[in-house]
């Protein structure tokens, strides 16, 4: 039985994002707050890079989005989801045929595209992050994407902060990188475009700050043994760069057990990364594993069709 409010609940519910880099999908079993993964898959795409090289998906793109979506649908419904939401960020926000794509997508899976404001999106992120804790302290979750850098700026008894920048791993490496591994020069430039686009990053000095999405999750993989479990520094991130520069993507890919297209985009992450921490006056951020998928899960759980509706009180928290 599912239940709504603040009462017990258990579902099982699908949720996955469409996102400059990749298509993700989580089934999971959620009990009240609690979420056991039945599901965790991804399909690299390379939306932004589409978009980024003509402005728009074209039809070739297009046929693979749907028939992603569609396999999507299908394997969450054999796993039992009752509930299941495609949300599309950055790269459905951009394209100038994304209408054309969330229609063959609907078409071809029978499941509705949310194209999500980047508001939605961020109130989705820290759902995620918090699982419906209430936030006791300043945090600022930071979502590291492909087109873009979603803020999150959470204070106890006061009105969330949101915003974004047009900055990405995907983005930037299109911009800058035409070496692999990339030149010094080329991670100097990297490095020196992220600073410029985060000076004007909100001013905040977080009790927590957190990073979400593939870009930082990816890169505590090329963290030593030794490093914080869960933990980006600024002098291992130095490390990483140092590597990624005479390190092919190939052989960064099958060293580090990372897919070879989400390899190529590490340089351009790291340097994020590092400019976000140098802009907050931090040695070192948070890693969370959980983002977006997990705020949609469970808002679906908790508040079914009317999700949407229900973010900003979701949000807030619960627990």
């Amino acid at each position: 039985m599912t239940l709504r409010g603040h009462s017990k609940i258990s579902v099982i519910a699908a949720a996955a994002d469409v996102g400059s880099t990749s298509v993700h999908l989580l089934v999971a079993s959620v009990d009240d707050w609690r979420l056991d993964t039945l599901a965790d898959e991804s399909a690299f795409l390379g939306l932004g890079e589409a978009i980024d090289a003509q402005s728009h998906f074209g039809p070739t793109v297009i046929e693979k989005l749907a028939g992603t979506i569609a396999a999507y649908a299908e394997r969450a419904v054999a796993l039992g989801a009752t509930r299941v939401a495609f949300v599309g960020t950055d790269p459905l926000r951009r394209a100038a045929d994304a209408a054309t794509a969330v229609h063959a997508a609907a078409q071809r899976s029978g499941a509705a595209v949310h194209v999500l404001t980047q508001h939605e999106e961020a109130l989705l992120t820290l759902l995620g992050v918090t699982a419906g804790r209430r936030v006791k302290r300043p945090m600022l979750v930071v979502d590291i994407g492909g087109g873009s850098t979603e803020f999150v700026i959470a204070t106890p008894d006061a009105p969330l902060s949101i915003g974004g920048f047009p900055l990405g791993a995907t983005r930037l490496t299109g911009q800058i990188v035409r070496h692999d591994p990339p030149t010094r020069a080329e991670i100097d430039d990297l490095k020196q475009a992220a600073r410029d686009v985060l000076a004007g990053a909100p001013d905040e000095e977080p009790g927590d700050l957190v990073l979400v999405g593939g870009t930082a999750t990816n890169l505590l993989r090329l963290m030593p043994p030794s490093s914080p479990a869960g933990q980006l520094t600024l002098r291992r991130l130095a490390g990483a760069l140092d590597l990624l520069a005479r390190t092919t993507a190939a052989d960064v890919a099958a060293e580090r057990a990372i897919r070879p297209e989400r390899a190529r985009l590490l340089p351009a992450g790291a340097a994020i990364v590092a400019a976000l921490l140098e802009r907050y006056g931090a040695t070192g951020a948070r890693v969370s594993e959980a983002g977006v998928r997990e705020g949609t899960v469970l808002a679906l759980a908790r508040a079914g069709v009317g999700w949407r509706d229900a973010l900003p009180g979701l949000a807030g928290g619960w627990r």
